[in-house]
């Protein structure tokens, strides 16, 4: 399929029911959220009715992948295979009917197909290597600044752009058979419906999106040579794709079931679901990535936000969510798995326990340095930089564990800090949303870092507002803002408070000193 002529429309004004806020009470819609992590996914079944929104775990399956000759491929087939035993498990235990299903997933990850709809090969994993130091040359061929100006999006290695760049040299025979475009959750919805097009939120995040008209940049592709035949329609989240496909339905023992695009960029779906009103806040989407920023009505490129690489990514109703993306957890979880491969095991309460034990604010850790990226060995690489910045390394699992999280929060400081400088504005308080935020300690350290209110909940926040979408797409919501008022009646959400600001400051500054 071609590109589409001319802007990405909108979505239809959802029907607007006679309760503004909620469907009516004492009928339960039913909604399956495909929510595709990239260590671990899940089927998630919703629940809404009158009163509240909830979602259940009905499958989770790891998300494979798969290295061969130097290069790491997405098991997908795997994944549509488990997200097949989904609707089975479905069927079984709620019956043929459900109102809705989407896909949410992570961003950049793309796959090809040929004229008949096949794969050319399996998606390449995001951290493969294939892009390593690729920066600097494309900036020789197109300068930051202009990329940026037209784009909006932060500069990472592994951004679309650059994959599909590096694709050119290390396989141009299939980026020169592909005939069609899709990233990852897009690729699964064609195999599920076998529509081919891209939700707005995930193309967003391509490096490929012109950032004010919300269609693919013709000029950037053309600069780097890319085939712009291959990109597909954008559509808007909410969209409605059409039926299952009838084998597939007829497979799970379903009855007609609509297809719909939520916000299928993961972080998209969990901003639709942190339950705010009004202005001056801020969230933070914790898990394997923290992503920290605000919702605009439209994007901000200029200078200091290019300074400080913010990203301008796609959000629903055609927002844009202005943010930076963080490494996270990551960190903490490759440390884990290192120590898993020399025989100790712990599960991470037990190393959260270790870390509150462990001495407080000794070692600044950056834990967006581009080498923790992916290191052969995380607990080298942290080493590494403590003697690199002439600190001493951090003594024991507790020690490490703490180190990171308190990195962790620094850097959610930082990047508020350079947030309200990009806005001008302030930032009052902080919702925390994501699987992160079952880590208490993190919760209270990124209050106390930032000397900010957070918010912590939902935990499940991606599935819910993947549902909660499908939920206005279908009728049953008005809009976004009747979502989020009854997701946070839906939720348990937690306050905390800043504590030991002022060490926290003083250590905030050493961390700008040493990384700045």
């Amino acid at each position: 399929m071609g590109a589409a002529a001319g802007c990405a429309s909108r979505p239809q004004r959802p029907k607007v029911m006679k309760d503004p806020t909620t469907p009516k009470a004492g009928r339960v819609a039913r909604f399956l959220a495909f929510d595709l992590g990239a260590e671990s996914s899940r089927v998630m079944v919703g629940l809404l009715d009158g009163d509240s929104l909830q979602v259940r775990e009905l499958h989770r399956f790891p998300t494979r992948n798969a290295t061969i000759r130097n290069r790491s491929f997405w098991d997908v087939l795997f994944v549509f295979g488990e997200m097949q035993q989904g609707l089975r498990l479905y069927q079984r235990e709620y019956g043929p009917a459900l109102m809705g299903m989407g896909i949410d997933s992570w961003a950049v990850d793309f796959g090809l197909l040929t004229p008949g709809g096949q794969m050319l090969t399996n998606p390449v994993q995001y951290r493969d290597h294939r892009t390593d130091g690729i920066l600097e040359e494309a900036f020789e061929v197109l300068p930051r600044e202009v990329i940026y100006a037209r784009t909006g999006i932060q500069f990472l290695p592994f951004n679309t752009l650059y994959q599909l760049w590096a694709m050119q040299r290390t396989a141009p025979r299939v980026l020169a058979a592909a005939h069609t475009f899709l990233m990852i959750p897009d690729l699964l919805n064609f195999f599920l419906t076998g529509r081919a097009c891209c939700e707005y939120t995930n193309a967003s995040t391509t490096q490929l999106l012109n950032v004010h008209r919300r269609t693919w940049s013709h000029s950037v592709m053309q600069a780097f040579a890319l085939p712009i035949g291959i990109m597909p329609e954008i559509v808007m989240p909410g969209t409605n794709l059409g039926r299952l496909d009838e084998r597939l339905q007829a497979d799970a023992g379903l009855e007609p079931v609509a297809v719909i695009a939520p916000c299928t960029h993961d972080t998209g779906s969990a901003i639709a679901a942190v339950p705010s009103e009004g202005r001056h806040w801020a969230y933070i989407s914790c898990g394997t990535w923290s992503v920290l920023g605000v919702e605009l009505e439209e994007p901000v490129v200029g200078e200091k936000a290019l300074a400080y690489n913010f990203t301008n990514e796609g959000g629903y109703n055609g927002r844009i969510r202005l943010l930076k993306n963080i490494m996270g957890l990551w960190v903490l979880q490759q440390c884990r798995a290192r120590w898993a491969a020399r025989g100790q095991e712990y599960s991470y309460t037990a190393l959260v326990e270790l870390a509150a034990a462990a001495p407080p604010l000794e070692t600044v850790l950056n834990i967006d340095d581009p080498s923790y990226l992916n290191p052969a060995d995380m607990l080298d690489t942290i080493a590494a930089q403590c003697r690199q910045t002439k600190q001493t390394v951090p003594e024991g699992v507790g020690g490490i564990v703490r180190a990171v999280l308190e990195g962790i929060a620094l850097r959610y400081a930082c990047v508020l800090q350079e947030l309200e400088e990009i806005m001008e504005d302030t930032v009052e308080r902080v919702h925390m949303v994501g699987g992160g935020i079952n880590n208490e300690l993190l919760c209270q350290w990124a209050s106390d870092a930032m000397a900010r209110p957070v918010i912590a909940g939902p935990v499940e926040a991606t599935a819910i507002g993947n549902i909660a979408v499908q939920a206005i797409a279908t009728g049953l919501l008005p809009d976004l803002a009747a979502a989020r008022r009854l997701i946070a009646r839906s939720s348990n959400l937690k306050t905390y408070t800043p504590q030991a600001s002022a060490r926290w400051q003083k250590m905030l500054a050493r961390y700008q000193a040493l990384y700045r």
